[in-house]
């Protein structure tokens, strides 16, 4: 376990907590939570309420077996526990640890699957050692089926725990394959990608201005007569327990709601609930792109689809808010600004989009994250992602403030020792890199994102680039950030105090890019992650092309390798080649190209470089990834009524994740 490490901001608040496997467990604090009024704190605990309820469903949503084997381990915990501490026997002591190390892994992946790399891992305790804590569990706590004995449950369960070639990735995205059926991920089941894709093809309308986000709900399967069919996840259908409960909640949260809109907002939701039906989703997102005045805030829903190997299927998650009034201003500035970015962009002006509506920009006090976003959470929000919407409506960007500023806090150093090149590097990043990252994230979320549009007649990215769309499209809004942070808008702004801070980001992405992100990779693995492949794509893409002018030079020194940026200027210029290459991809659907740049880019490692990134990282003794132990929100009851609402924080990851097993225990163990 890792020594606390305590914030900036408050000396007495640890932030760092523990360390296991490739993960610290971190904590963030609420700051201004107390100064709300007590009916915006008791509709804050309604949504935090809300986004746990649907805690089960990410975890079926990864793997169809991971509700049993998180239940499993959560119903041997006592019996390890018990081994642990009674006994003075080494391996038995070893052995105990070891399936601590691994529940916690589970607990934070949502699944037995890596949530960044999306492999399986597997436990270093041995089925002989799981075996006995099974027969030393009370059979009443263990997930068996109706009419399975133990002996059955065990010979089921010991495959998909050990054997590393069941289920063996939950995301594949290894051209050449059936993404479908290489991947564990239980958005579908019995069906091939060449039958996923004619399913949607027959459905979907290329004409259709406003299309529903098809797929986005369901599990797409095979029923009794060999047809396939959506299984959709609605109150009374899939996932139905769980989702009245979340309905429950929600609509405890639209009576006490912040403004008229937001009640609506959260009305439309809870009918989308109840419906499974994708146009009440649409309806939801436009009247939630309208409530701009609430101080509080909620993601709710299915809502990415990076799980989908083909870009379809969301997987739910919440993040629960209320806004930043002062951090706000920062990212307000930018996001008023949206149409000269857009009009200044060096895409082609027909891509351009010629009136860039309602982006509502702000930083935001995150309260509780669940589902996709918990332990492990973004830094920034665009939402809603149906291009039509944000076109026609707008859209709403954030920062998840007092995220980053734990991360920030927690900033384990050694990196930057190791990695950069040289003392001014390190210095303009020790100064500049806290705001730089921010900034990058406000401009990709408020800008990026929301910027260029698809030619008439042209699908959306998951139709058009299919595989490819989430990797393109962070690069695309990566590439808005990148090409605007050293313009002088940003300085005449008050955003951006030096230029020093456009270079301090562009550093950061080299660095990251081609070398330090492959400490995520196991030596001999290519990048499958979107994100990943985003950044090494364009950060290779710009070196190989400003090769002639060495724009980014190699450097070896003492045996280690160092990427240094000679000239700032050409190498915005080269992101703004990119982008707009990018952009019309996008805008005409070209999968070829598409496909072409992530494939040659950003999918192949260096073995050489990655070996020696590795030896150097692995000195340093950081885990490569973090996430958060969620605070604890408890209503004080006067009457029967909520008076108040107290924040508390937990330390304990695994206390918070067996009482989350307890209390949000609502889905069977086969959905």
């Amino acid at each position: 376990m890792t020594a606390p490490v305590t914030a900036k901001n408050d000396p007495t608040f640890k932030v760092v907590m523990e360390q296991f496997a490739d993960i610290r467990m971190l904590r963030y604090q609420v700051p201004g939570f107390e100064e709300l009024e007590p009916r915006q704190k008791e509709l804050l605990y309604y949504l935090y309420e809300a986004a746990l309820s649907g805690r089960d469903i990410i975890y079926d949503q990864n793997y169809k077996h991971n509700l049993r084997v998180r239940r499993t381990l959560e119903a041997v915990w006592a019996a390890n526990e018990a081994r642990r501490t009674a006994t003075t026997n080494s391996d038995e002591i070893d052995q105990a640890e070891k399936l601590v190390t691994y529940a916690k892994r589970v607990w934070f992946s949502n699944g037995i699957h890596h949530h960044y790399s999306t492999r399986k891992f597997l436990p270093e305790f041995t089925p002989a050692y799981f075996k006995e804590l099974i027969f030393a569990t009370d059979s009443k706590l263990l997930p068996l089926e109706k009419g399975e004995s133990v002996t059955k449950f065990l010979a089921t369960m010991t495959p998909i725990i050990f054997d590393p070639n069941v289920a063996p990735k939950r995301v594949n995205q290894e051209a050449g394959q059936d993404l479908v059926k290489t991947s564990a991920t239980n958005f579908y089941e019995g069906v091939s990608q060449a039958e996923v894709e004619a399913f949607y093809k027959k459905k979907i309308d290329t004409k259709d201005q406003t299309p529903i986000s098809y797929g986005l709900n369901s599990k797409l399967v095979k029923d009794r007569q060999n047809r396939v069919t959506e299984q959709v996840w609605r109150v009374g259908g899939m996932y139905g327990a769980a989702l009245s409960k979340v309905v429950f909640w929600l609509q405890k949260a639209a009576a006490v709601a912040d403004t008229p809109e937001q009640k609506a907002a959260l009305d439309q939701l809870v009918a989308y609930y109840q419906t499974g039906d994708l146009k009440k989703w649409d309806d939801y997102n436009i009247a939630w792109v309208h409530d701009t005045k609430s101080r509080t805030d909620v993601v709710n829903g299915f809502i990415e689809v990076y799980g989908d190997p083909l870009g379809y299927r969301a997987s739910y998650e919440s993040v629960v808010s209320f806004k930043d009034l002062e951090a706000t201003k920062r990212i307000k500035a930018i996001g008023d600004e949206a149409q000269w970015f857009e009009d200044n962009s060096p895409i082609k002006p027909e891509h351009r989009k010629k009136n860039v509506v309602g982006i509502t920009a702000k930083v935001i006090t995150v309260v509780v994250e669940s589902g996709d976003a918990a332990p492990s959470t973004p830094i920034g929000i665009n939402l809603p992602n149906a291009t039509w919407i944000r076109k026609e409506h707008g859209s709403k960007s954030v920062n998840l403030g007092n995220i980053v500023d734990a991360y920030g806090a927690a900033d384990a150093g050694g990196m930057l020792d190791e990695f950069a090149f040289d003392a001014a590097e390190r210095q303009r990043s020790a100064r500049y890199s806290g705001l730089a990252g921010k900034l990058h994230t406000d401009m990709h979320e408020v800008i990026g994102h929301a910027s260029g549009q698809i030619n008439k007649g042209v699908g959306t990215p998951k139709e058009t680039l299919k595989s490819y769309a989430s990797a393109l499209e962070e690069a695309r809004a990566d590439l808005v950030a990148l090409y605007y942070l050293p313009d002088a808008k940003l300085a005449q702004l008050g955003v951006a105090p030096s230029p020093d801070v456009a270079k301090a980001e562009y550093d950061s992405y080299i660095r990251n890019g081609l070398m330090t992100q492959l400490v995520r990779l196991s030596l001999g693995e290519s990048v499958e992650e979107a994100h990943m492949r985003n950044r090494q794509m364009v950060a290779r893409w710009v070196f190989e092309k400003g090769k002639q002018d060495n724009v980014v030079e190699r450097v070896t020194r003492d045996g280690k390798t160092y990427f240094h940026i000679t000239d700032y200027d050409k190498l915005r210029g080269l992101f703004g080649q990119l982008l707009r290459e990018l952009q019309r991809i996008t805008s005409e659907g070209d999968y070829a190209a598409g496909k072409a740049l992530i494939e040659t880019y950003g999918v192949k490692v260096d073995p050489v470089l990655h070996k020696e990134v590795l030896a150097r990282y692995q000195k340093l003794g950081i885990a490569p990834y973090a996430g958060f132990i969620q605070p604890r929100l408890v209503p004080v009851m006067v009457e029967g009524k909520i008076t108040d609402v107290k924040l508390e924080h937990p330390s304990d990851f695994t206390q918070q994740m067996l009482d989350y097993g307890r209390q949000y225990n609502l889905l069977p163990n086969s959905n």
